[in-house]
This record gives structure tokens, C-alpha cells and sequence, in this order.
């Protein structure tokens, strides 16, 4: 991956950020991040930042395609799927009320949000894993774990839950939904971050560019 190409996801994670949270500070509080779509203002807001979100996905995909195609092709599915979850769960909006589903928008939204829950932790932890112990790989496996453990509190907290009113869900599961979202965005910018070209590596591509001979790899490290 170029750093253009690591520069696309970062940007729309930090818009998708910023677009969700406008609708969190300025709009009136709602159960559910979905559930501002409702509301008058809200639609604009949860369309961008859900779908800056997916093109942050899309982004990644195509640069771990440039630069590991073998090596990724599962993260890249993955990455593919959490993204067009993330365009139909825009497209198609939530039903109102907590847990109660009762038209073909609110079935598609609820499967599709399913489907990025889910599909990007995965992707996060099968991109890391195998890897070298660097921080960033670590970094990526530990969010990856973060945003599963997080989706499964929040799924047991949810008022359609069984388990919600035994642990008392209904109190803070907006929380933990708000927790995994941000936990997922968080982890495509640091799966952005660590496939980013390395030192080393932007030095050989110099050397090529000026016609320089390139350092043997052993001098190389020394250097970094």
C-alpha cells in the first residue's frame, strides 16, 4: 500500500466520525446510532457517515489488494462485505422502537448491520494474524478482539435479547452499541496504519526512482 492509499480509509473513518458524532451532540438523544435517521436533520448525518465508513472499507480492500493480494484475499471479502452492510443499512433505514422489526427497510437494515458488526473484527484479526510481533499487528488483533467483546455485551444487553433484562441491558445498551461502532472505525484506521509501506520499503522504491543502487537488506536494517 501507498500512502495515498492508506490516507483514503483514515479519511473516512475520521469523517464518518465526525458526521455520526454532529448527529450525537446537536440532534435530540436517541436509543440507537440508527435511530437519528428518524429524527428531522438526522438522515443527512447517519447517510454520511455510514457511507464514508464504507469507502473507508472499499479503500482498504483496493490497497491490500495493490499490495498483498494473496496474503489478504480473505481480509479483502470481509472488508467487502462490512461495506456494502454499511451502503444497504443506509439505504434502508431502521424501523422505530427498540426491538420491535415489522417491514422489509427494518429486516434488511438489521441483517446488513449485522453483517459489518461482525464481518470487521473478523477481518481485522484474519489481516494481523500470522504476522510479525510488531505493535501495530498488535494493536490491530487487540481492537479486533475489543470491537467482538464489545458486539457481544451490546448483543445481550439489546431489549430483543433474552439476557438483557437479567443483566439489566436496557440501562446501557445505546453505550455499548456507540462502543462498537467506534471500536470498528478504530480498527480500520489501524489496519490502514499498519499495512502503510515501511521505512525500508520507501527507501528501496527511492533508490529506484534516482537510479541509485540499492543497500544490501542487512545494511538496510542497521539503517532503520
Amino acid at each position: 500500500m501507498t500512502w495515498r492509499t492508506v490516507l483514503a480509509p483514515v479519511a473516512g473513518a475520521v469523517t464518518a466520525v465526525a458526521a455520526l458524532g454532529y448527529a450525537q451532540a446537536v440532534l435530540p438523544a436517541q436509543p440507537l446510532i440508527s435511530d437519528y435517521a428518524l429524527v428531522p436533520g438526522g438522515m443527512l448525518p447517519v447517510l454520511v457517515g455510514t457511507l464514508a465508513l464504507a469507502v473507508a472499507c472499499l479503500s482498504l480492500a483496493y490497497g491490500l489488494a495493490a499490495r498483498e493480494p494473496g496474503r489478504t484475499a480473505a481480509t479483502r471479502v470481509l472488508l467487502l462485505a462490512g461495506a456494502a452492510g454499511l451502503m444497504l443499512s443506509a439505504l434502508f433505514p431502521t424501523d422505530p422502537g427498540m426491538s420491535d422489526i415489522s417491514t422489509l427497510t427494518g429486516e434488511i437494515h438489521r441483517w446488513s448491520a449485522a453483517v459489518v458488526f461482525t464481518a470487521l473484527p473478523v477481518a481485522g484479526w484474519s489481516l494481523a494474524r500470522g504476522r510479525t510481533a510488531a505493535v501495530r499487528w498488535s494493536a490491530v488483533k487487540a481492537l479486533s478482539v475489543t470491537s467482538g467483546l464489545t458486539l457481544g455485551a451490546y448483543l445481550a444487553a439489546h431489549p430483543a435479547a433474552f439476557t438483557s433484562s437479567l443483566i439489566g441491558g436496557g440501562a446501557y445498551y445505546g453505550l455499548l452499541e456507540r462502543g462498537v461502532v467506534l471500536a470498528e472505525i478504530v480498527l480500520v484506521v489501524s489496519m490502514a496504519l499498519a499495512s502503510a509501506p515501511g521505512r525500508a520499503a520507501v527507501r528501496i522504491q527511492g533508490t529506484r526512482a534516482t537510479g541509485a543502487p540499492a543497500q544490501p537488506e542487512s545494511r538496510q536494517r542497521l539503517a532503520a
